[in-house]
């Protein structure tokens, strides 16, 4: 079996470790906010170059909680890619705010640049781009576009840790707002739920730190609406050690890719454009018969995924927020879409055995 992604084959090298800051948060009964928490925060600060990062409780919260600390008012409007996961969106609404939906380019999977444009209005509050894949969003042409007015960009950078944008800067610095998801399955990844908001706005850090604790920094002083969000210690002391090791993951995964890239020749699959420095969360591509070539993959037991399956506007949960729109880029790579294994720890045999199948159809 070609596991899509064997996490404990990913993090053997790591066990010791995090078995031993597990066990010493435990003996310490550091639990709530700890000192690992701390030294995480500051440690992913680092490594994405922003000055502060708010640890909370998952990468759905992590979104939430940047348009909460905006305190815009009700029914502002959010400019969101039509293909993202359901966070992105949910975040908007959950915020009493109005998504609006942006198609992405027709061969890679980021929101069209060109079209936000034609979409900004005096309601306008946000733009929210999706790194989708690990492909990096021009964040430098979005604040282009935006320059003069009283807009804020989030970036949502779930899937692109270590990621940097055509001019080398790290994702996480680019924004005003990024938000990230410590998932299990991200590059970055705990044993759980987790999540964080980097910023450079030292304003917005303060009023984040009490938004996710409950509105408080200080026990028994409530001073902002907030929510019970918090990063786990625990999750944290894991994260403290993967991170050390994310940028050499991440190069395995490119070295993958451009196999893929140099050798998937197959003219019923059509290969996605990724930006340069793209940390290839999902390796996905287009093809003219999903089902066939997923018979094929089961067959060779290989394992695969679709990311994802359906564009915003066609979930059920939205069906009277879209109601009649249509968005053509986002809707086919819906419908035609498979991720294939980018494993780092994948072996040229497997990879091979990959392509094969691929070309096969």
């Amino acid at each position: 079996m070609i596991k899509f992604l064997d996490l404990y084959k990913l993090d053997k090298k790591l066990s010791n470790k995090i078995h031993l800051n597990i066990s010493q948060t435990i003996k310490n009964g550091d639990f709530i906010l700890g000192k690992k928490v701390h030294e995480f925060e500051k440690k992913f600060s680092s490594y994405v170059n922003s000055k502060h990062t708010v640890g909370c409780a998952n990468g759905t919260d992590a979104l939430y909680l940047a348009l909460k600390c905006l305190k815009l008012p009700k029914n502002s409007e959010v400019i969101v890619p039509a293909m993202t996961w359901i966070s992105t969106v949910l975040a908007i609404i959950l915020n009493n705010l109005k998504p609006v939906l942006v198609d992405i380019n027709e061969n890679d999977p980021l929101i069209n640049i060109n079209q936000i444009k034609k979409r900004i209005n005096s309601k306008t509050k946000v733009i929210l781009p999706v790194h989708l894949y690990g492909s990096v969003v021009s964040i430098r042409k979005i604040k282009k576009i935006i320059k003069g007015k009283n807009i804020f960009i989030i970036d949502d950078a779930a899937q692109g840790h270590g990621a940097r944008d055509e001019k080398g800067n790290k994702v996480g610095s680019l924004s005003d707002l990024s938000c990230f998801s410590f998932y299990p399955g991200k590059n970055l990844g705990c044993y759980g739920d987790g999540g964080a908001v980097t910023t450079n706005n030292t304003r917005l850090y303060k009023t984040l730190l009490k938004m996710r604790n409950l509105g408080s920094i200080i026990k028994h002083k409530h001073d902002e609406i907030g929510i019970n969000s918090r990063l786990d210690t625990l999750q944290a002391s894991i994260l403290i050690e993967k991170l050390n090791y994310l940028s050499k993951q991440n190069n395995k995964r490119r070295k993958i890719a451009r196999y893929y890239d140099n050798n998937i020749l197959n003219r019923n699959i059509q290969k996605l454009n990724y930006s340069k420095n793209s940390v290839y969360h999902q390796y996905v591509i287009k093809v003219n018969n999903r089902t066939k070539l997923t018979n094929i993959l089961k067959k060779n037991k290989i394992q695969y995924g679709f990311h994802y399956p359906k564009s915003i506007n066609q979930l059920e949960c939205f069906k009277n927020y879209f109601k009649g729109k249509k968005f053509n880029n986002a809707e086919k790579l819906a419908k035609s879409c498979i991720s294939i294994p980018i494993d780092p720890n994948l072996k040229l045999q497997e990879i091979k055995k990959i392509v094969n199948c691929l070309n096969s159809i």
